[in-house]
């Protein structure tokens, strides 16, 4: 092998290793400072606020569905006599 070939293999393998770090550290976020969180991390974060979201839709069409049979049963049984 020559020298200019082992030069131009070793640049090329110090460029790909260059970019498989900023990938690691797109996926992975930077644990260094903590300041910019991976894919994987955000990720999460927006699966936890679905599932928040959903929880929070069903409490409302519960409630909503509450309030609609307790105006139909109070409608249906008319005004309570007595007072």
């Amino acid at each position: 092998m020559t020298e200019a070939f082992r030069q131009t293999i070793e640049r090329r393998l110090e460029a790909i290793d260059a970019k498989l770090d900023r990938l690691d550290e797109a996926i992975r976020g930077n644990p260094g400072n903590g300041s910019k969180p991976g894919i994987l991390v955000r990720l999460d974060r927006l699966e936890q606020n679905a599932r928040r979201q959903s929880r929070l839709i069903w409490l409302i069409v519960g409630a909503i569905v509450t309030a609609l049979t307790s105006g139909l049963v109070a409608w249906v049984s008319g005004p309570v006599a007595g007072g």
